[in-house]
């Protein structure tokens, strides 16, 4: 059973970290925001699932939120008690470290469980869910954006399409045309254009390439600057719709594989992925512990002081993990080791400075004023 005291505490250092993790989701959607829309401008998946793939990114950066939003929050909801002097009066009236550990540990708890779902589960999820909605879009023209009576570029690039009708399904075509420009070796490049009275969008069997084909129409042949156009009447035709090409250079398709199916490869990029989300709650639990002795300030002392080298030392320690996983990642460590010898050497620092802070004081030598109360 909690105490008034203890559900308090855990209170206020709830509240102040699922603020502090709404304001960095806000902050890191913004980044992913823009990343989404440099690649939707690049043609690597259409506009139409712009927000589905937004929404799926951020939710697989928790992984990487949990941690740092457990220490702001942390050290601003108890900065703020140290400030107003209430953990003073807490203290005074007779609260020893016990009753501040307390809830800690059940929010450390709590915490610890959310990462290891995000970081086990729910982000692979994510990245697959996102990987596997774009490959859809883009063996789909109605998620391209294809309407009847509107003419539609196809993303990467692919060219024009223009239908006067469409079916509900988005596989049958009215009367239609495709245009695309094709390069030409030691020449101008060549303009494709096919008619069709009526058409169907079909793919192979694997899903890979997306084809059009038309029924009883007209393929023309255009050099860009020359005269030479050619005309071709046909009974069908069927033209390849190019490939969306992925201009991620920051996809890793480790991200997108389970937690079993790391533990199951032998690959690298297999062992710094699962290296990475296993150390991810022993992250959010150091730097929440590491928080609690950080968080003791004085009235006069600067607000975001301590904000600040916090701060700084999770870029330090988050620093240092990433290199670790780089190690991992470029085959020269085979395991992860280290990165667990760095969790301990931080709950160590984390651990003495919790000490040094409610270690009971030496008395002062007070001889020399002694002898002169003596002679006086």
């Amino acid at each position: 059973m909690l105490s008034i005291l203890d559900r308090y505490l855990l209170r206020e250092l709830a509240q102040t970290v699922v603020a502090a993790l709404v304001v960095l989701t806000v902050i890191v959607a913004g980044t992913a925001f823009a990343g989404v829309l440099q690649q939707v401008a690049k043609g690597s998946f259409p506009a139409s699932v712009m927000f589905q793939v937004l929404g799926l990114q951020t939710l697989g950066k928790l992984t990487n939120m949990l941690p740092l939003a457990s220490m702001i929050g942390v050290l601003m909801a108890l900065g703020r008690m140290y400030r107003e002097s209430e953990m003073h009066v807490l203290m005074s009236s007779g609260m020893g470290p016990k009753g501040l550990l307390r809830p800690a540990a059940i929010l450390a708890t709590v915490l610890v469980l959310l990462t290891c779902v995000v970081a086990l589960w729910l982000g692979p999820w994510a990245a697959a869910t996102s990987d596997n909605l774009v490959a859809v879009a883009n063996r789909s023209v109605i998620a391209a954006g294809l309407d009847a009576g509107r003419f539609t570029e196809l993303p990467g690039k692919g060219g024009i399409v223009f239908t006067d009708t469409l079916s509900q399904d988005g596989t049958k075509l009215g009367r239609s045309f495709v245009a695309t420009q094709r390069p030409a070796r030691g020449g101008p490049d060549h303009i494709k254009v096919v008619t069709g009275d009526n058409g169907n969008l079909y793919q192979e069997s694997n899903g890979s390439n997306r084809f059009i084909s038309f029924h009883t129409g007209w393929q023309y042949d255009i050099p860009l600057g020359a005269d030479n156009w050619r005309r071709m009447q046909y009974e069908r035709n069927d033209s390849a719709l190019s490939t969306v090409t992925d201009n991620d250079d920051s996809n890793d398709p480790a991200e997108s594989m389970t937690t079993l199916q790391l533990l199951r490869t032998e690959t690298p990029d297999a062992r710094a992925e699962l290296a990475w989300r296993t150390n991810a709650p022993a992250l959010t639990l150091v730097m929440l512990l590491l928080a609690l002795p950080m968080s003791r300030q004085s009235p006069r002392e600067p607000r975001y002081g301590r904000l600040m080298l916090a701060v700084a030392t999770f870029y330090l320690y988050y620093v240092l993990l990433a290199l670790c996983r780089a190690q991992l990642d470029k085959g020269h460590w085979h395991h992860q080791t280290a990165m667990w010898i760095l969790h301990l050497v931080m709950l160590a620092f984390a651990g003495w400075l919790w000490w040094k802070q409610y270690a009971p004081r030496k008395p002062r030598d007070d001889k020399s004023g002694n002898n002169k109360a003596l002679s006086a």
